[in-house]
C-alpha cells in the first residue's frame, strides 16, 4: 500500500513556508505523494451540484477561498524537495489546452527528475466551464481526445495528430517527461469515469471509497480493450479503520490519501505537519516495503 496527502494545496497550506514544511516532513515521514486540487473560478451562487457531499456544495461553501493553481503549487515545493511525488487530484483536464497544459507538465516533470503523476477529470461546475469559454456538454469526449494528445507529444519524436478539437503535424515538444510519459489517473466516482480509466489510464482516483463494482468495472474495460488490468493503478481515501487496509490491498486498493486539513467527513486527518511523525509507524506497518 502506498501512502499520500491529499490536498495539499487548501487551507493553510496556500501559505509558501507551511506548504514546504508540509511537504518536507510528508517526505521524511515517508509518504509517497502529495495531491492537489483544482477550480480555476468558482462563481458565486452556482446551482450545479457538487458530487461528493449531500448538501451540493464545495467544502468552504459558496467558494470564497483561496486555492492554488496545482501545477504551479507543485512546482514551488518541487524545489524544495527530491523524492515524494506531485499529483494533481484532479485538474479539470477540458477546461485546459492540452497541448499548453502537456508542456507545462512536462517541463515540472523533468525538472522535478519524474516525480509527477497527473489526475484528470472531466468537472462537474458548469458555471465555471462559461467562465473559461470551455463547452460543458463536450467535457467527456474532450477529456478522451486531450488524454492522447497529450501522450503524443510527450512520447513521440516528432508529434502528429489529428482529432476532432486539435490537429498537429511534426511539432516538436521538448523536454519530454523523464520516463517518456506522465501517469494519467482518471478521478470520477461514476461508471463513466471507470470506463475511461479502463480505456485510458493508468490510474483509477473515485475519491470517496473504491466500491468494488466500479474497480471491476475498470478491469473489465482494460480487459475488453486488450490492456493490462493490473497494471491500472486505484487510489482512494484512507479508510477510517486503519485495520481494513490489508483487506483494501488485498482487494487491489494501491493507494490511499490521508486528509491533510480537519473536516467531519474523515476520522485521520493530518492536523499539521508535526503530526505526520505518527505516520511513519502506520507506513512501516501497512506501506510498501
Amino acid at each position: 500500500m502506498k501512502f499520500g496527502l491529499r490536498y495539499c494545496n487548501t487551507g493553510r497550506y496556500v501559505d509558501p513556508a507551511r506548504a514546504v514544511e508540509l511537504i518536507q516532513a510528508a517526505e521524511a515521514a515517508g509518504f509517497e505523494s502529495a495531491w492537489t486540487v483544482e477550480h480555476t473560478v468558482i462563481p458565486h451562487g452556482y446551482q450545479s451540484q457538487y458530487p461528493y457531499s449531500p448538501s451540493g456544495k464545495l467544502p468552504g461553501g459558496d467558494g470564497d477561498f483561496d486555492l492554488p493553481d496545482p501545477l504551479i503549487w507543485m512546482a514551488y515545493v518541487a524545489a524544495a524537495t527530491t523524492r515524494i511525488k506531485l499529483a494533481t487530484g484532479v485538474i479539470i483536464l477540458p477546461q485546459h489546452n492540452p497541448v499548453i497544459t502537456a508542456k507545462q507538465v512536462a517541463t515540472l516533470d523533468y525538472m522535478s527528475a519524474g516525480r509527477v503523476l497527473l489526475g484528470v477529470g472531466v468537472g462537474w461546475l458548469k458555471e465555471e466551464f462559461d467562465a473559461v469559454g470551455s463547452p460543458f456538454e463536450e467535457r467527456g469526449a474532450r477529456t478522451d481526445e486531450y488524454i492522447q494528445v497529450m501522450r503524443e507529444l510527450w512520447r513521440a519524436d516528432r508529434p502528429t495528430f489529428e482529432g476532432k478539437f486539435f490537429r498537429f503535424k511534426d511539432a516538436y515538444m521538448r523536454p519530454k517527461p523523464v520516463n517518456g510519459s506522465v501517469p494519467i489517473i482518471i478521478g470520477g466516482h461514476s461508471t463513466f469515469a471507470a470506463k475511461r480509466a479502463g480505456r485510458l489510464g493508468d490510474g483509477f482516483f473515485p475519491a470517496r471509497g473504491a466500491p468494488a463494482e466500479l474497480v471491476k468495472l475498470v478491469r473489465d474495460t482494460a480487459i475488453a480493450h486488450d490492456r493490462d488490468p493490473n497494471a491500472i493503478e486505484i487510489t482512494t481515501s484512507l479508510p477510517e479503520n486503519l485495520d481494513d487496509l490489508p483487506k483494501m490491498a488485498a482487494a487491489g486498493i494501491d493507494r490511499v490519501l490521508v486528509p491533510v486539513a480537519f473536516t467531519k467527513e474523515f476520522k485521520n486527518v493530518v492536523r499539521d505537519p508535526g503530526d505526520l511523525k505518527r505516520w511513519s509507524d502506520i507506513i512501516g506497518k501497512y506501506g510498501v516495503h
